[in-house]
């Protein structure tokens, strides 16, 4: 009974933790604060991923124009995001791209 109980409590525990286990991508959205200009799916400042999104399905891969777009401000003159490597960033434009 006794194993039963803390095998629970360590369930729970690791049940309640898990968010704060956010990769690497999640870091730099909180770090830069992306989510001062987008949200998942409301437009403020800037578009919303959803709409980012929605923009580039069924086009060509757009990964490498959008990971330019973060690293260099692009023709838009978006915010950089700096000291994040090439694979943290294709894994921001990942979450993006995803939204719905």
């Amino acid at each position: 009974m006794h194993f039963s109980l803390a095998a629970t409590a360590v369930a729970v525990s690791f049940a309640f933790a898990s968010p704060a286990f956010a990769g690497p991508a999640e870091d730099i959205i909180a770090k830069s604060k992306c989510n001062k200009c987008h949200t998942e799916k409301d437009t403020k400042k800037g578009p919303a991923w959803a709409s980012v999104a929605a923009k580039y399905k069924g086009k060509p891969d757009p990964t490498a124009q959008l990971v330019d777009m973060l690293k260099t401000g692009g023709k838009d003159d978006h915010e950089v995001v700096k000291g994040a490597s090439d694979a943290d960033l294709k894994a921001v434009v990942a979450i993006v791209l995803a939204s719905k």
